[in-house]
């Protein structure tokens, strides 16, 4: 794996484990593995109506895991659904074509170097993948 892979910006953010933990209280859960690695994520959302209020999140996995789910934490809460959509749509077109939509979520530019390597795009999309299935719960 190339340093780059691993900047100092994701392992800062894998470290503050921004969201870590459960919530009690949660209105929704989503629990995703990746079978190639070993990952896994555990979202837990409140959401009021199409905001969410609140998140949480528990990850066995890799940095790159760890670092996604910390920014979810850091980004979404406040949002309302369709903002939130548009956040996975954009780390998205980050890992399949290595590029944000112009001017938005900038935040996001630190997982760049993971659109390189395609093994490890999962790591970065997996936790994205279980705040989507949870916010899309009744």
């Amino acid at each position: 794996m190339s340093a780059s892979l691993y900047n100092d910006a994701l392992v800062r953010l894998a470290r503050l484990s921004l969201g870590k933990g459960r919530l009690a209280s949660a209105s929704a859960t989503s629990t995703l593995d990746n079978p190639l690695c070993g990952d896994r994520v555990t979202i837990d959302v409140a959401m009021e109506g199409d905001r969410l209020v609140g998140l949480a999140h528990e990850v066995k996995g890799c940095l790159l895991c760890e670092a996604a789910a910390s920014t979810i934490a850091e980004l979404f809460p406040g949002k309302q659904r369709s903002e939130i959509k548009a956040g996975i749509a954009a780390i998205s077109q980050l890992m399949q074509e290595g590029t944000l939509p112009a001017g938005q979520w900038p935040a996001m530019e630190v997982f760049t170097p993971v659109h390189s390597t395609r093994s490890r795009r999962n790591c970065v999309l997996l936790p994205f993948r279980a705040l989507e299935r949870a916010i899309d719960q009744p």
